[in-house]
């Protein structure tokens, strides 16, 4: 195995686990800056409340979302795992 297939391996698999990771990373992104402009105008700092709404959406990210991340991830898998033949080489 040359280095620019251990290269490519890499790249793929750290472009595999942003693909993975953005949605929720997004989301929780998203809904931390809702909760926390909801704050500064209400003046409430109360940190269970930026907590809670982001789990919940990121368990509902995870429920729209998870059978395309764990179809995407055995994908992914299955071609790494027919590809160790070749590496015995």
């Amino acid at each position: 195995m040359s280095l620019g297939e251990v290269t490519f391996l890499l790249q793929e698999g750290i472009l595999e686990v942003i693909f993975l990771a953005s949605p929720m990373l997004i989301t929780a992104l998203v809904v931390g800056l809702v909760i926390a402009v909801l704050q500064a105008t209400t003046s409430i700092q109360e940190q269970t409340l930026t907590f809670v709404p982001k789990v919940i959406a990121i368990l509902l990210v995870l429920g729209f979302l998870g059978g395309w991340m764990f179809s995407s991830l055995g994908d992914y898998t299955v071609r790494l795992f027919r590809m160790i033949p070749d590496m015995a080489r």
